[in-house]
């Protein structure tokens, strides 16, 4: 039996954080997930990438848990506590056995309460993100996706610039800035966290409560910004010149639907047959393997708060980059043109609520899904009728969204790599 509301007990704290819990006593673990409306749309422009430098910085120290009390609390179990951050949230999670959960609890409380912010690991942690940064420019692949949200949305609106930030914007942040956007920012309002495994549902929200039950902080919204305005002059082409690599990678696609678009389900069935499903969909069959075009091909849909995009991706010999839009391209007009048979819905169908029983088998898995279905307002009983919304797209649906999305004059193709002509 998927997750239900007969088996999940759901908390909201007088603070606005909101808890879940579902008991799983088959192995003796406990695996907690969270989320805090904190994230990349609070940072200003010239700032980007501060919200993921934040989160990076709560396991470097506590006001009860410096750097190495940190590490040893949690590697002497043999646990495993993360911090992240992304456009609308800052995310951590917690792995243990049941018998080490109230300790890490504590941990984690103390480090998402009380950050120490020592001057030390902030030049630390500005090292390797510059690191990693010069990393990224480096690779097609990120580059491409990189510019093609920029020059879709604009380096202005959170959806179209890197949450990662950039170089000229990660050397000037220190201490104080840190410090600032926790203060403002970090809050329990809107928060939720997810707790599965060998776990008593009342001993959970007893110490969830105790830990973070009294934290206070400013008021919360999980979408905070508007939704993104398409910048570009489409059908556009950008060129990112990068002449020392030997492999191109091409992303083109347009603005898409938030999360609660009517549109979703048909749009989630839809990019599976266009570039999921078996070999990467029609994209994988056609552009990969009869034609030998790409190394790779496939489309992805995303779907967040307030906006998304759909994009093919491909990566290709230089002198396959223009054979390999055209492909592309060409898909996308066949798609919206003729629609799809019968059996290549019935097949994504399938697929697609095939995959559920595996992604539930984990109690992480469990964890990640029920945290995404109370962020996004899904309801409790989102599983139970999951079957239903998939099998509910007609091939009607998936011809009129495509027809409607990947239009000829709306793309915008972003190509990175050497000798890529504009």
């Amino acid at each position: 039996m998927y997750p239900n509301p007969s088996d999940i007990t759901r908390t909201t704290f007088a603070n606005g954080l909101t808890l879940l819990v579902r008991e799983n006593h088959a192995a003796p673990v406990a695996v907690l997930h969270g989320s805090l409306a904190a994230g990349a749309a609070q940072e200003a422009p010239e700032q980007a990438g501060l919200a993921s430098f934040v989160a990076s910085m709560l396991s470097r120290g506590s006001r009860r848990y410096d750097f190495d009390a940190f590490n040893a609390a949690v590697e002497n179990v043999g646990g495993n506590l993360t911090f992240g951050a992304d456009t609308h949230s800052t995310s951590f999670g917690l792995v243990c056995l049941q018998e080490d959960f109230a300790a890490l609890v504590d941990v984690l409380a103390d480090a998402l309460r009380h950050p120490a912010w020592p001057r030390k690991h902030v030049e630390q942690v500005r090292r390797q993100r510059l690191v990693d940064l010069q990393e990224r420019d480096e690779d097609t692949g990120s580059m491409a996706n990189l510019r093609f949200y920029e020059a879709l949305f604009g380096r202005q609106h959170a959806y179209g610039r890197s949450t990662s930030g950039y170089r000229e914007t990660i050397k000037p942040l220190g201490r104080g800035d840190v410090q600032t956007f926790y203060q403002s920012f970090y809050t329990p309002s809107q928060g939720v966290i997810v707790v599965t495994g060998d776990v008593e549902a009342q001993a959970v929200i007893d110490l969830l409560g105790d830990k973070l039950g009294d934290w206070q902080g400013p008021a919360a919204a999980r979408a905070m910004v508007q939704p993104p305005a398409v910048i570009s002059t489409t059908p556009g082409r950008m060129v990112v010149p990068m002449a020392d690599k030997v492999q191109a990678d091409i992303v083109l696609g347009v603005a898409a639907i938030q999360r609660d678009h009517p549109d979703f389900y048909a749009l989630r069935v839809a990019n599976s047959i266009l570039g999921q499903f078996g070999l990467m969909g029609r994209l994988g069959a056609r552009v990969r393997e009869e034609q030998g075009l790409a190394y790779y091909a496939y489309s992805s849909l995303a779907a967040d708060l307030v906006g998304g995009v759909w994009t093919a991706a491909a990566g290709v010999s230089p002198d396959h980059v223009e054979a390999a839009i055209t492909s592309i391209q060409e898909e996308f007009a066949r798609i919206g043109a003729e629609g799809v048979s019968d059996e290549e819905l019935a097949d994504s169908q399938a697929y697609l609520t095939g995959h559920l029983p595996l992604t539930l088998e984990t109690n992480e898995g469990v964890a990640s899904t029920l945290l995404s279905m109370e962020w996004y307002g899904l309801g409790l009983d989102y599983l139970l009728r999951y079957q239903e919304l998939i099998y509910g797209v007609t091939r009607q649906d998936v011809q009129r969204v495509c027809a409607e999305y990947l239009r000829s004059d709306r793309l915008l193709t972003v190509v990175a790599g050497p000798n890529t002509p504009s």
